[in-house]
């Protein structure tokens, strides 16, 4: 179980690996999930701000369905989204939809650490983009791989002392794939964050962004383009895996829990997406 009095520190780990914009940038973001100003001014920012140019900026195009299987969003406890990975976007045209629901918890998504941790513009592109939701960090270098475990476990105490709403994709890498319903093997660092964290988890099905911002804007205010579906599942049933002893084999069943409760939600939206673009042709003609 996740101890709610010690929150795992990667700044103390990463004495003597990390250099020192990598150690400010850390220490700034990390700071501004602590109770305070800061802290209240980036949530009302992500609430207003940052869903609103989302919504604007895909409505035409968006389709959304089973959000009444959601969780209760206004209460102090966190929720872990899964999703599928196709965009950059993905997630922050889920967590918009989530938003507009009257969710009021502070959003973070693991991210990599290159650019957004290492560059001198990083934590700017990252307070201006997400209002600091990039977080924890993931390092690709090797000596560095020891700090990724110690930022799950960091993002599943989070989670577990309440009042976030985390995305994250078990494929772990955009699925650059022909067949989008093709999804990439499950990772287990997903399910080491679900077992820290012991909150609802909710799958994800999304499909039609582009990864080229401006011609995504484009596309939806001359409303002509492929539909943006997003399908929202059932929360996924874990307590017969969390009531277990941890390990990475349990890691990974959870993760492929997650990733299969994903592609049922998939096969879900490719009828519902058949079903818009039937509709769509139908008009057309």
């Amino acid at each position: 179980m996740t101890d709610l009095h010690q929150r795992p520190d990667l700044l103390r780990a990463g004495e003597g690996k990390l250099n020192f914009l990598e150690r400010l940038n850390l220490r700034w973001v990390r700071a501004s999930f602590e109770p305070g100003w800061f802290n209240s001014v980036l949530r009302l920012c992500q609430r207003t701000v940052g869903q609103g140019w989302i919504h604007y900026g895909s409505r035409h195009l968006r389709h959304v369905f089973g959000k009444d299987r959601l969780p209760s969003l206004e209460q102090d406890g966190s929720i872990l989204v899964v999703a599928n990975h196709r965009s950059f976007f993905d997630l922050y045209v889920i967590t918009a939809e989530l938003v507009r629901a009257k969710m009021k918890k502070r959003i973070v998504f693991p991210v990599r650490s290159t650019f957004f941790y290492d560059h001198p513009l990083g934590f700017l592109v990252n307070l201006l983009a997400s209002f600091l939701a990039m977080y924890p960090p993931l390092f690709r270098e090797r000596k560095k791989a020891a700090l990724n475990l110690l930022g799950l476990d960091e993002l599943g105490w989070m989670l577990r002392r309440g009042g976030v709403f985390a995305g994250i994709h078990p494929e772990g890498t955009r699925n650059r794939g022909d067949d989008p319903y093709q999804l990439l093997p499950a990772q287990p660092g997903v399910g080491r964050i679900i077992y820290k964290a012991q909150v609802p988890v909710v799958p994800v099905f999304v499909l039609g962004l582009g990864n080229d911002f401006f011609g995504q804007l484009k596309r939806n205010f001359l409303r002509k383009g492929e539909p943006i579906t997003v399908v929202f599942g059932s929360p996924v049933a874990l307590d017969d895996l969390l009531s277990q002893n941890p390990s990475p084999r349990l890691y990974q069943k959870i993760a492929q829990r997650c990733m299969d409760a994903i592609a049922e939600v998939g096969q879900e939206e490719r009828k519902l997406r058949a079903e818009l673009l039937a509709t769509r042709n139908a008009r057309v003609d």
